[in-house]
């Protein structure tokens, strides 16, 4: 009989432990940065020293001690650093709350799959064929964005939307985890002009910013290809049998919920759904005034564009028609002003969790408003939200706290340090493969990619000219490290909340990706051996 399986706050709390063992075994040590003279030429390089033998002139702030007790404190701690993540879950959590009861999300459903059903009944395409479409297509858009400008936690939103569109398509909470998250990070491991990781990589490694762009088109539509084809025969066999989906049974609560059945939903349009148009379109019309050009950036380029005044014009034709229909399709209009705003800010306003929340937070008064929900429901449906996502929010604190207890053992510089001495004398294929696992390692315990990037280009970009290979070629390595095991350690923070979200516990999640974790690895290997044996541009 097989053992059950702990809860995820015990699996945490066991690697948590686990990091703290290690701060009693490896020897505590740091980078630091100083002036070396080499050539007559005085220039600044990161050094690392082991604490009890650093020279007399360098002081650390913290002496790193084992931990003990700090495994407790650690939570407290990950709590505090994962602050911004926990709130932007929670408020928009409460936000969908708001929206989910009006239905309105079941109704566009609805309406989208009855044009789908449509297409097949007129025989222009089979359902698995507009399925496999409709799969692709939402892929391909989430992978462009995580390949662009590093589409990461603006997942855990979208989830809470594609999780119901794949249900009520017959497939499994998976295969909306999968038209997101896994897309995002297929095109975060290929990224093309990604500024959080390709782009601070390239600069610490002083190459020319976004070089290599041909080559990593290749790689990213490759790495898609794999990636999505894995996708599609997973959703192949559900669309068989659902049962044999191992999130079955819990996708009961997706099956289940309230707005499951929307033959019974009347369709009306109140008052005050007119009077949030009103004041929704006045914000937009002050917004074109005083923004009228929004200079989108995308990499290292931009183009300048008149898309609020746009935007704004066609909100107030479409939100004439929407209403005149049902204020349901006007509640799906906010929705996608939403996603729309969302990409607009980040790529022209440098937006961040902060702003994203608060786009969400507006959307979600702004629909319970339209319904004619007085203050009173609007808050006790926010706060039903933030109950139902308390725990994918808490996960996130817990996870933060194996890398705190890291930290403040200072062990993290070490274990890096550790991993750059066992790259040796190989080949340039081996030179690059050892590259590639030490990025990959590091990612488990580093999961941000502009931190890693940070820390580790210093060391590696030097190293790389020492060994004969190209900067780029590293740069790839950390790329591509950095990218695939996103999907499954413990240790990121979006992937928690993510799973969280969805309400699929980690351990079944580990089960489902691994094959494909395992497949990317290989591939990102084989995609790196041009790099050092081929003439490619930029490398």
């Amino acid at each position: 009989m097989l053992k059950k399986v702990p809860h995820t706050y015990v699996i945490v709390f066991g690697i948590i432990l686990f990091a703290a063992a290690l701060t009693w075994f490896i020897p505590p040590g740091k980078y630091i940065e100083r002036a070396i003279e080499r050539d007559g030429v005085e220039k600044k390089e990161l050094v690392f020293f082991y604490e009890k033998n650093l020279p007399v002139e360098y002081q650390p702030d913290k002496p790193s001690q084992p931990q003990t007790w700090q495994v407790f404190s650690a939570l407290f701690n990950g709590f505090v650093k994962q602050s911004g993540i926990i709130i932007f879950i929670l408020m928009i959590g409460g936000a969908f709350w708001i929206m989910n009861q009006t239905r309105a999300i079941d109704v566009g459903i609805f309406a989208f799959l009855r044009f789908t059903r449509l297409l097949e009944s007129k025989k222009i395409m089979h359902r698995n064929v507009v399925d496999n479409v409709i799969i692709v297509l939402i892929m391909i858009m989430f992978s462009a964005f995580g390949a662009i400008f590093g589409m990461s936690e603006e997942t855990i939103a979208f989830v809470i939307i594609l999780i119901p569109l794949a249900i009520s398509m017959g497939y499994d909470s998976i295969t909306g985890v999968c038209m997101v998250y896994i897309a995002a990070h297929l095109g975060f491991a290929g990224a093309v002009l990604n500024p959080f990781t390709i782009g601070i990589a390239q600069g610490i490694a002083e190459i020319p910013l976004f070089s290599g762009l041909f080559y990593r088109i290749f790689c990213w539509v490759v790495i898609n290809l794999v990636g999505i084809f894995f996708v599609l025969r997973y959703v192949a066999k559900i669309r068989k049998d659902p049962t044999r989906s191992i999130m079955y049974q819990e996708d009961s609560y997706w099956r289940n919920r309230d707005g499951a059945h929307v033959e019974n939903i009347t369709y009306f349009t109140p008052k005050m759904a007119w009077v949030v148009f009103g004041l929704i379109l006045a914000a937009f019309l002050v917004f074109s005034i005083l923004s009228p050009v929004t200079e989108l950036k995308i990499g290292n380029s931009s183009v300048s564009l008149v898309i609020i005044p746009v935007l704004t014009v066609l909100f107030a034709v479409l939100g004439v028609i929407t209403l005149r229909k049902s204020v349901h399709f006007f509640i799906l209009l906010l929705l996608g002003y939403t996603i729309i705003f969302l990409m607009v800010g980040v790529m022209g306003y440098d937006w961040y969790i902060m702003e994203i929340a608060t786009l969400f937070f507006v959307m979600g008064i702004a629909s319970g408003l339209a319904f004619d929900k007085s203050a009173d429901d609007i808050a006790k449906q926010f706060l039903e939200g933030v109950k139902d996502i308390l725990s994918a929010a808490i996960i996130v604190g817990l996870a933060r706290g194996i890398i705190v207890v890291l930290e403040d053992g200072g062990i993290v510089d070490s274990i890096l340090y550790g991993m750059s001495k066992a790259m040796g004398n190989f080949g340039d294929i081996a030179s690059i493969g050892v590259m590639y696992v030490i990025q990959t390692i590091v990612n488990i315990v580093i999961p941000s990619g502009s931190a890693k990037a940070a820390i580790t280009m210093p060391i590696m970009a030097p190293f790389s000219d020492l060994i004969g290979i190209s900067r780029q070629a590293t740069v790839m390595a950390f790329q591509f490290g950095d990218g695939f095991t996103n999907m499954i350690t413990p240790t990121s923070g979006v992937l928690i909340a993510v799973l969280g979200v969805a309400r699929i516990p980690y351990d079944k999640w580990v089960r489902w990706v691994w094959p494909l974790i395992l497949t990317m690895v290989i591939l990102g290997f084989l995609l790196l051996i041009p790099t050092v044996t081929m003439k490619l541009s930029g490398f």
